[in-house]
């Protein structure tokens, strides 16, 4: 499954050209302009598994810092700030990754 069987090709590109530049990722904004924020629980749980590449059942700080490329796969890595920033948000229980949970609520309150 890719990104585009899920979500609008042309809403990916938009988010993805938004957060071009280095230090400019904001998660809320991004998974607004992406259409995450307006897509079923079901939805939001495929681009979960799909970000998640190890097939954790995670998304740690490492895919964290990929997660751009997750949507369209020729995008620029999050720098580590961007990257820790995202994963403190998500991080509800601390243990230094985020589970489907965490990234359900994660999008449901941006």
């Amino acid at each position: 499954m890719s990104m585009t069987d899920v979500l609008d090709a042309a809403d990916i590109t938009k988010a993805v050209d938004a957060f071009h530049a280095s230090e400019s990722f904001c998660y809320k904004k991004f998974f607004h302009l992406v259409g995450l924020k307006k897509k079923s629980s079901e939805d939001v749980k495929k681009v979960f598994h799909i970000l998640d590449k190890d097939r954790s059942g995670f998304i740690e700080e490492d895919e964290l810092k990929e997660v751009l490329k997750g949507f369209k796969p020729n995008c620029r890595t999050l720098s580590d700030k961007e990257t820790k920033t995202f994963l403190n948000a998500g991080d509800k229980d601390g243990d230094g990754k985020i589970s489907i949970e965490e990234f359900a609520s994660l999008v449901a309150e941006s």
